[in-house]
């Protein structure tokens, strides 16, 4: 592929680029800038990549950069969970964390918050193979490699939209709740509370940026191996500056973050212990001069160092949470990623 032989030169140049398949598509795009500036995104029309805290806005423009695009043929791959050992010290040290969330849940510091982890593989890997098996493994996701040579490379199968508008007509959904999709049964009070959290918050955040709402009832999605309950909540915007004022309102929600926000922040940036960067940030597609947008949350995610692989992992916690079930929810998304190492 023409695409894959340009990321050799891109890399050996140490030149931006990125490879991106859409949701249920079979088109491999690729966006490859022609200096290594970091380009802070200010608005202009490209490829964007955000940080969790909102404090890095990087672009690769369309203006300027080489523009590929080639469709290629799915193989049929058989999804596996294998479980890798895991630190018991993290185990613990992440159901400490959880423990003392709902603590100050029930002393009404917050509603909800998201608790993430960190996992670090000692591995190198081949990015090309890895992508390809990435892209094939995870049709229904948003499927990306990020590479800077200022930020290293970052790889995800998003299953998350943040918000997609074209012609004025936007999208956005409340995605939370998680089982592994061979046991699943049906979602617990838990469950439903949480993912409602989110859509409460989005709705809260929409109606003066938006001339029409409509919202669907929650069901189940499939993401891999694991399922999540899903709204779909949609209308018309006014304008292309609201649609900004909607990203700068809803980003980080409460599905990677918490409710409300900024205790929520607090807590996260108290407790976890390290540095998210982009991990539950956004990413995707900004057109300006068409007023479109087509931006995912970063989730399912991996950081890719020199030898080394970061997973990136987490799940939202209410007063009804188990330290140990959500645990093991993060070691279940962490399959995600692992199956394509």
């Amino acid at each position: 592929m023409a695409i894959l032989s340009k990321i050799k030169l891109q890399v050996e140049q140490k030149l931006p680029f990125v490879l991106y398949v859409l949701p249920n598509q079979n088109k491999l795009y690729g966006l490859f800038q022609k200096d290594n500036t970091i380009i802070d995104y200010k608005g202009q029309s490209g490829f964007v990549f955000v940080s969790f805290d909102g404090t890095k806005k990087y672009v690769i423009p369309f203006e300027g950069s080489d523009f590929l695009e080639e469709e290629f043929s799915f193989d049929t791959v058989n999804q596996t969970e294998d479980f890798a050992s895991f630190s018991e010290r993290e185990k613990k040290h992440f159901e400490n964390s959880v423990q003392k969330a709902i603590l100050s849940i029930h002393n009404g510091d917050f509603e909800k918050v998201v608790l993430s982890r960190k996992i670090e593989i000692e591995k190198k890997i081949d990015l090309t193979d890895a992508f390809l098996r990435l892209i094939n493994r995870y049709p229904t996701a948003f499927r990306s490699l990020f590479y800077h040579p200022h930020i290293g490379y970052w790889m995800g199968a998003t299953p998350e939209q943040l918000i997609k508008v074209e012609n004025n007509h936007f999208e956005t959904v409340s995605l939370a709740g998680t089982h592994q999709k061979d046991n699943f049964e049906n979602w617990s009070a838990k469950e439903k509370n949480e993912q409602q959290i989110v859509t409460n918050y989005i709705l809260d955040n929409l109606h003066k940026e938006v001339i029409s709402l409509k919202v669907t009832e929650p069901f189940t999605v499939e993401a891999g191996s694991l399922v999540h309950l899903k709204t779909i909540i949609s209308g018309e915007v006014f304008s292309i500056e609201n649609t900004k004022n909607i990203l700068q309102n809803l980003h980080p929600t409460p599905a990677v973050c918490g409710f409300p926000k900024q205790k929520a922040v607090q807590f996260i940036n108290e407790n976890e212990g390290y540095d998210r960067k982009f991990y539950a940030g956004y990413l995707g597609l900004w057109n300006e001069e068409e007023a479109s947008a087509n931006l995912f949350v970063n989730l399912r995610c991996i950081e890719v160092e020199k030898n080394k692989i970061n997973i990136y992992v987490g799940c939202g916690i209410t007063g009804d949470s188990n330290p140990e079930k959500e645990f093991f929810e993060t070691e279940h998304k962490s399959q995600i990623m692992k199956s394509i190492l």
